[in-house]
């Protein structure tokens, strides 16, 4: 078994972000979240409906430190929608009280990028 590199792990995260429509970066899962911020979060996805892809940072402390290298944020969790950072618990939080979170998850990936 070979052990990842920093920048394998970077390519990984771009690729999980790039390969899918919505992605949530948190710790633990959606199932069994291992902080009550990413349980917000996946608990706010998980009422969209949409599909989404949900990665466990907490497995290798490198996961963080590649995720905040990619996307400038320093806390997690960290939901993309379409490519783009949309933030964390406090904007999803906001975002889901204006109204505003279904629709920004509801938009086609073609366009998505357009919602920032």
């Amino acid at each position: 078994m070979s052990v990842m590199t920093d920048e394998q792990i970077y390519e990984e995260i771009k690729a999980i972000i790039e390969g899918n429509r919505v992605a949530l970066f948190m710790k633990g899962t959606p199932e069994e979240p291992r902080c009550g911020f990413s349980a917000r979060v996946a608990e706010r996805v998980l009422e969209s409906g949409v599909e989404f892809v949900a990665v466990d940072i907490l497995p290798d402390p490198r996961i963080r430190q590649q995720l905040t290298a990619y996307s400038n944020w320093p806390t997690t969790p960290q939901l993309f929608v379409a490519g783009e950072l949309i933030g964390g618990c406090d904007i999803v939080e906001e975002l889901h009280a204006q109204g505003q979170l279904e629709a920004i998850l509801a938009v086609p990936a073609e366009i998505g990028r357009a919602h920032v």
